[in-house]
């Protein structure tokens, strides 16, 4: 039986890292898998398979006009790396009717687990005790109330309330929170059935205990997150960046937590590795993370099995996905910036 082409190069992520064995088996069972290998695929194997592939999944895909020349039969683009790129012409794709997706919806559960984790550790103090324990200076039975807080019936606010927000909505259920969000891309019918208040971005500043910043980048958010706007937050919130850093002016976050008026959970930063020498590294009440977020092992596998998913669905002619669907509103609100960038140079630098 004729197989359809998938052209699998995830360089520079691995195979393991995305698929499980059962979706990898999957994909092999329903594609004449081309390359699916760790590490870049050979250029001449590439070109010979372009004029031949229906799907072409990659970590980063450079597909312009003439790339589309050699690909007629192409219908599905699908990125692993985390975020629609710029080496993609979407309107050539558009016109050609195919199909561009991204996989940061795979990143949802993983991510979500750990902006747990750290909020938990912020707002209960835990690294702070744990550094006074180790030094001699632990407080027994203290209480904190001044730093510390219970999530449990907090307001917790989101900037952006996309994939991640509200898996992290799902796991904050139990707690019984107030939550509170901005996000202009999200209509209020959609707010309302998944239970979450919409607000202004300053409300929403200025009254949560807990603030998760969860938006992708785009050309209207760029440090969102100013002096100006980081003053409204109330004295000792908390503020668990986990998305990307493109939404936080650092310098002026670097200043506000000098002054241990607020607090912060860091997991993303303007520029990875951070510097040896930059002030973030040694301010107190600071919780920093090396952009582990979705670090774990088996963490990004939703990513293959939502790869999956979604060619069955295309296969049997269901419009829904499970991962992001490029559209010309998006793409054209994207900045074209990536922190996953950084991500890639490191991993191929070691």
């Amino acid at each position: 039986m004729h197989k359809p082409v998938l052209i699998l190069d995830p360089d520079w992520r691995h195979m393991g890292e995305l698929f499980s064995d059962r979706a990898r088996a999957d994909l092999i069972e329903r594609f004449d898998v081309i390359w699916g290998q760790d590490g870049a695929i050979p250029p001449e194997i590439l070109h010979d398979a372009l004029p031949r592939a229906e799907v072409l999944i990659s970590a980063s895909p450079r597909v312009d006009a003439a790339t589309l020349a050699r690909a007629p039969n192409l219908r599905v683009i699908v990125e692993v790396s985390g975020a629609f790129p710029d080496t993609i012409d979407y309107a050539a794709c558009f016109a050609a009717g195919i199909e561009v997706l991204s996989c940061a919806p795979g990143f949802r559960q993983a991510v979500a687990e750990m902006g747990l984790g750290m909020a938990i550790a912020g707002a209960r103090g835990l690294v702070n005790e744990h550094e006074g324990f180790r030094s001699g200076h632990e407080r027994w039975l203290a209480d904190n109330p001044q730093t510390d807080f219970t999530l449990f019936g907090a307001r917790i606010g989101f900037i952006g309330f996309g994939q991640i927000a509200r898996e992290l909505t799902r796991l904050l259920a139990p707690f019984r929170a107030d939550v509170i969000a901005f996000d202009p891309w999200l209509p209020p019918e959609v707010a309302q059935d998944l239970g979450v208040t919409l607000g202004p971005l300053e409300e929403v500043l200025s009254s949560a205990r807990c603030l998760f910043v969860t938006a992708v980048p785009t050309s209207e958010n760029y440090r969102l997150l100013n002096a100006e706007r980081l003053a409204l937050m109330p004295d000792h919130a908390l503020l668990v960046l986990i998305s990307r850093a493109h939404l936080v002016d650092f310098d002026a976050l670097t200043a506000e937590l000098a002054q241990e008026r607020i607090r912060a959970c860091i997991d993303v930063f303007p520029s990875e590795p951070v510097d040896p020498d930059a002030d973030i590294r040694r301010l107190k009440g600071v919780i920093l993370s090396p952009h582990r977020a979705a670090a774990v092992d088996k963490g990004r596998q939703l990513i293959g099995d939502m790869v999956v998913a979604d060619l069955r669905a295309i296969h049997a002619g269901r419009d829904a996905r499970h991962l992001a669907r490029a559209n010309a509103r998006t793409i054209a609100a994207l900045t074209g910036v990536s922190d996953d960038r950084d991500v890639a140079s490191m991993a191929k630098a070691r």
